[in-house]
C-alpha cells in the first residue's frame, strides 16, 4: 500500500508539472514548426527565428500511466489541429495522443499498434490512426478522461498504412496506401465510428508515405520512395512538386511568406535539420532525430 500511495503521490506530482507548463511562448511564435523528434521521445516545437524550441510534450510527464509510457518511444507523426490549439501525434509504439498546447494536458490517449504512423481528427472529434506494420487503420471513439481501457475501437485493413487525412469539403478520409489512393466515407456515429470504402485510384511507384494537406488549396502532398507529388482532391489528378524528390519524410507548406518544408533523413530514418523546397536550411539542432515537421498553424483543408 505505501509504494502504491507513493507511485500515485509521484504521478500526481508529474501531472502538475505537466499542467503548470502553461503556454505562451507558442502562442506569441510568430514561425513555429512541430517535430515528431525521436531521440528523447517527445513531441517538440521549435521556433525557427530563434532556433530554439520553446514546447515540448513528453508522455510520462502529462498523464500518461507508467505502464503505456512505451506506446510512445519513437513519436512518428505530429500535427497542429484544432486551430492550432491542439497537437495530434502518433507514435511506432503504437499510441496516438491529442495533447492541448497550453498545458501540455494528454486530452485523450489511445493504443493502435502496428507501428503507427499518422493520425487524423473525424468530424465528430473521434480519431482515427493508420499503422504500416500492422496494415490497417484504426478508429477510436474519443472523450476527454485521457485513458479509456474499454473505449471503442475498430479496425479497417489497409495496406503499408502511413498516412490519414480528412477533407472537410469533400467529406472523404484519403489514405495513400502503398501504391493507391483511397477514399473512405466516415459513418458519423459517434458512439460507433466507421468507415466505408468509397474509391480507389492507382498512384505511381510504391510505398506511399506522407500525405499532407497544401496549405490554402485542395490539394495534398504526397510522397513516395522516390517523388513527391501534389494530388488535387477535386480532379484526383497528380502533378509533380516543385520539391526535393527522394527518400522524403514530410512536406509542409503555410500561408504566404512560409517556405514549403520538408524531411530528408541523414541517418537511418531521422534527421537533425529541416529544410526549405531547394534543400536550405530551415532550421537545426544537433543531436535531434526528426522523423517529420509541420508549420503550426490552422488546417482550412481538414476543419
Amino acid at each position: 500500500m505505501t509504494k502504491f500511495l507513493r507511485i500515485l503521490c509521484l504521478l500526481f506530482f508529474l501531472r502538475g508539472i505537466c499542467a503548470a507548463s502553461s503556454d505562451t511562448a507558442v502562442n506569441n511564435c510568430q514561425r513555429c514548426i512541430v517535430l515528431a523528434e525521436q531521440a528523447e521521445h517527445r513531441i517538440a516545437i521549435a521556433d525557427v527565428t530563434s532556433g530554439k524550441i520553446i514546447w515540448e510534450w513528453k508522455p510520462a510527464l502529462c498523464g500518461v500511466l507508467p505502464e503505456h509510457v512505451k506506446w510512445f518511444n519513437n513519436p512518428s507523426e505530429a500535427k497542429a489541429v484544432y486551430k492550432g490549439k491542439y497537437i495530434l501525434m502518433a507514435a511506432s509504439g503504437g499510441g496516438v495522443a491529442l495533447v492541448r498546447i497550453a498545458d501540455k494536458k494528454t486530452v485523450f490517449y489511445g493504443y493502435a499498434g502496428g507501428n503507427t504512423h499518422s493520425a487524423a481528427i473525424l468530424p465528430d472529434g473521434n480519431i482515427v490512426s493508420a499503422s504500416s506494420t500492422g496494415n490497417y487503420l484504426v478508429v477510436f471513439k474519443t472523450d476527454t478522461t485521457g485513458y479509456n481501457a474499454n473505449g471503442y475501437t475498430k479496425k479497417i485493413p489497409v495496406a503499408f498504412g502511413h498516412n490519414v487525412v480528412w477533407d472537410v469539403s469533400h467529406k472523404r478520409l484519403w489514405t495513400a496506401a502503398m501504391d493507391s489512393m483511397i477514399a473512405y466515407r466516415y459513418n458519423y456515429d459517434q458512439a460507433a465510428p466507421d468507415l466505408l470504402r468509397d474509391t480507389a485510384l492507382l498512384l505511381p511507384g510504391t510505398e506511399a508515405h506522407d500525405l499532407y494537406p497544401e496549405y490554402g488549396t485542395q490539394s495534398l502532398w504526397l510522397t513516395n520512395t522516390t517523388h513527391v507529388y501534389r494530388f488535387d482532391v477535386a480532379t484526383r489528378q497528380l502533378s509533380p512538386a516543385p520539391v526535393i524528390q527522394k527518400n522524403i519524410k514530410s512536406v509542409s507548406s503555410g500561408p504566404a511568406g512560409y517556405p514549403v518544408i520538408i524531411c530528408r533523413p541523414k541517418v537511418s530514418w531521422w534527421t537533425d535539420e529541416v529544410l526549405d523546397a531547394q534543400g536550405n536550411r530551415v532550421f537545426m539542432q544537433p543531436g535531434l532525430k526528426i522523423y517529420k515537421a509541420r508549420w503550426v498553424l490552422d488546417d482550412p483543408f481538414s476543419e
